[in-house]
């Protein structure tokens, strides 16, 4: 028999391709030192056509989930078993956890809007509720925070991406959500979003491609909050840019702390303090350099 203290740790991993930057092994080493669970977490280096099978194997061979990251969170979620609300709003997941058939099979989550809404009320103090938003994009980031941003209760979302159409097909799926919450939800180009929001998320992938911020114009409140996904060097232009129409710049570094926090609890039972982590993650990131992830 096996002494409980000798037990193999719990096996996670991030799935993706590419996965070699991911800073997620060191969060979640951070958050099982920090809570005294057993966790071995590593990357998950998946081919572009290979995604199922490897993640199969990988459960196989005894992990109990993985979170899963580009250009996976479709597939993710159309191997689970079972889908939480959020993951079914997004059609899209970032975690699994590998339960046994007899318990209903795995489950898919999409923890990244819950990181968002935590992160900007919690580390950045600033409130949802009542508020107009703006969400640039309408791909996977957008669809993933969509849900749990409505379930914050602002007065009014407005979605805007290049191709309309695709923002429409997203408040679409959304709407009976946002009437549920009453919160005001419409489509938009990016060139007819209206001034005057409290928050701006940009979910584009403008800041990673080095395209600039996505609209134009003084589409803010005076210290409105500006967030992007994006974090690191990638984000300093957005962040400059929030700074010269007046607003409070925030990079997607709390975001991503904070999903691995929602992902951690679903698969261990136990939300970790996040403070110091991110503390520690933004001392890092903060002192690379311009070009570098």
């Amino acid at each position: 028999m096996t002494h409980p203290d000798l037990a193999a740790p719990a096996r996670y991993a991030v799935a993706g391709n590419p996965v070699e930057h991911s800073r997620s092994p060191a969060i979640h080493a951070l958050f099982a030192q920090a809570t005294g669970q057993s966790v071995d977490y590593g990357r998950l280096l998946c081919p572009l056509d290979g995604f199922a099978t490897t993640i199969r194997a990988f459960a196989a061979d005894g992990a109990q989930g993985c979170n899963v990251t580009v250009p996976f969170k479709f597939e993710a979620f159309e191997l689970a078993a079972r889908r939480t609300r959020r993951a079914e709003l997004a059609q899209a997941a970032n975690t699994l956890r590998f339960d046994p058939t007899a318990q209903g099979g795995w489950l898919a989550d999409n923890t990244d809007g819950a990181g968002l809404v935590r992160d900007i009320t919690v580390n950045a103090g600033v409130t949802l509720t009542g508020q107009r938003v703006l969400l640039l994009g309408a791909g996977g980031a957008s669809a993933g925070v969509l849900g749990p941003l409505i379930e914050s209760r602002p007065a009014e979302i407005v979605v805007a991406n290049r191709t309309v159409d695709k923002a429409k097909d997203l408040v679409a799926r959304h709407q009976a959500w946002a009437d549920e919450h009453g919160v005001a939800l419409r489509a938009s180009t990016l060139a007819d979003v209206g001034t005057g929001y409290d928050v701006l998320i940009n979910g584009t992938a403008a800041s990673l491609s080095g395209g600039g911020v996505p609209v134009q114009g003084p589409v803010l409140k005076a210290g409105a909050l500006a967030l992007d996904m994006m974090y690191g060097p990638a984000a300093r232009p957005f962040l400059r840019w929030a700074q010269a129409q007046g607003a409070n710049g925030r990079d997607g570094l709390g975001m991503l702390v904070e999903q691995a926090a929602e992902s951690f609890a679903l698969w261990r039972g136990v939300r970790p303090d996040t403070a110091s982590v991110l503390a520690s993650l933004r001392a890092e990131v903060d002192a690379l350099p311009d070009g570098t992830h």
